[in-house]
């Protein structure tokens, strides 16, 4: 039995493993979390299931009659204003097996005829092929044996994705670096479409019917729904309609003895109860980019950050040739963008005490090489590094006033980030302005809920620092 993962910005699959799931957890247009769930989720899936409609009453069956099994005998669909999910239609048990969903009705690159994938080979991702497999669908309409499943995707003003982002609802999030990460994605997508209609040049009746923004649509279907296994990136009709919680322990397994996908629930669900897995730990930057929605406290939230040499440092060139010499890898490679040797990813500091973990050991040995002001006290610190395990500037500093004035040069910085985001959260316009419509205040709802998590982890780095620096 092996897992199942949604892959996040899939369309980098060539230089790293990615994972990716559906429509997170976000049916609720305010963004439940999972323990509001708790207290809300009674009156709320009430509304929901009565709204679910007479064609998603005939899905389930069309499928299994497709698979030629039974799927699910537990779970119902329910339909909000903003999405599909997974209910209980019956008493379900932690550990029982909700849904069985065969490999044979899973919608993969193999899918596209044969004169069309050996045109495509391998220069294209999965993403991209399982991306042009339902623009195919889509074109015959409902002549297309998967009619049934098509017509139930998200239509593309249903989606938040920030490649779909304006200019403007994208300057909200500049501060962060989900800004540049949503361009690139947006930019890698439109090579990948010109790409394929270059290799499909022989099939002008293919390459003209579609255009860059029906692949992106299509693309961004695949990013925010598509598990891989071993038998590749597929779309899991049924299950992808299961929302998303963080702390849920149930996941999509891959049985490929039975050639099926299966949920196995962690919990007990009551009948009408809303019923939920993980698609993995992501953070609001990833949710947003990949699936299109943001929680409102996500205990997943990081930030990168760059640090900057110190302004007028004479040594600043040779810093940062002597760091990046040290470095495993010069870059650090984030949804698809490669920063450089100066940046860091920063998780929430627990404990502004010192105990527990703090920050990265990398971002504070960097600081120690910021702080030298000799190029002796740089030369001792490789001394050190070939005396020991060959780490530059991992451990404190012997010079306590140094090391102290390492940490504020990181402190001082992250005080200056702490009041960019305070700024940029505060310039977030009202939600109730008049210039502001349901999908914009929706993706303003989910500007703040980024914001506001990288904050709190600014600030949780910025006490760990005062208290480092005040009781060393």
């Amino acid at each position: 039995m092996l897992l199942g993962t949604r892959f996040t910005n899939v369309w980098r699959w060539w230089t790293s493993p990615t994972i990716s799931t559906s429509h997170a957890f976000h049916f609720n247009a305010r963004f439940l979390t999972s323990s509001q769930l708790e207290t809300s989720s009674s009156s709320l899936l009430v509304d929901n299931v009565l709204s679910t409609t007479e064609t998603d009453d005939v899905f389930l069956p069309w499928l299994e009659r497709k698979s030629n099994t039974r799927i699910s005998s537990v779970l119902s669909i329910g339909k909000s204003d903003i999405g599909r999910f997974l209910f209980a239609s019956e008493t379900i048990r932690a550990g029982d097996c909700i849904l069985k969903v065969p490999f044979n009705v899973q919608i993969s690159p193999d899918m596209l005829p044969s004169p069309i994938r050996d045109l495509l080979g391998d220069e294209i991702g999965n993403v991209a092929k399982v991306a042009l497999v339902i623009l195919l669908e889509q074109k015959l309409g409902s002549d297309s044996k998967w009619a049934p499943y098509i017509i139930r995707l998200p239509k593309p003003w249903e989606m938040h994705n920030t490649i779909f982002w304006s200019e403007r609802e994208l300057e909200m999030i500049r501060k962060s670096s989900l800004y540049e990460e949503s361009l690139n994605q947006r930019s890698q997508i439109e090579r990948e479409f010109l790409a394929i209609k270059q290799a499909l040049e022989t099939f002008p009746e293919i390459v003209d019917s579609i255009n860059c923004d029906d692949f992106m649509h299509a693309y961004a279907l695949v990013t925010s729904r598509a598990w891989r296994s071993t038998k590749g990136d597929s779309l899991i009709p049924f299950a992808d309609f299961l929302n998303h919680d963080g702390a849920s322990k149930s996941l999509v397994l891959n049985d490929d003895d039975k050639q099926l996908s299966e949920v196995i629930a962690d919990r007990d669900y009551a009948p009408g109860e809303h019923v939920l897995i993980r698609y993995g730990k992501y953070s609001n930057a990833t949710l947003m980019l990949d699936f299109g929605f943001a929680l409102p406290y996500n205990i997943h939230d990081q930030v990168l950050v760059q640090i900057k040499t110190v302004e007028d440092d004479p040594l600043a060139r040779r810093k940062l040739e002597l760091w990046q010499r040290s470095c495993t890898s010069t870059t650090k490679y984030v949804n698809g963008i490669y920063f450089p040797g100066n940046s860091f990813t920063i998780r929430e500091v627990r404990s502004a005490t010192g105990k527990g973990r703090g920050l990265p050991q990398s971002l504070r040995a960097f600081a120690r090489i910021l702080s030298c002001t000799s190029p002796q006290e740089l030369n001792d610190l490789c001394t050190e590094a070939a005396n020991g395990d060959g780490r530059l500037a991992r451990i404190p500093l012997k010079n306590l006033n140094r090391e102290v004035e390492a940490h504020q040069i990181l402190l001082s910085q992250f005080k200056q980030l702490v009041e960019e985001y305070e700024a940029s959260i505060e310039a977030l316009w009202p939600v109730d302005s008049p210039c502001s419509c349901k999908k914009m205040a929706q993706r303003r709802l989910m500007a703040q809920h980024l914001l506001t998590g990288e904050l709190r982890i600014l600030k949780s780095a910025t006490a760990w620092l005062n208290n480092y620096c005040d009781t060393i």
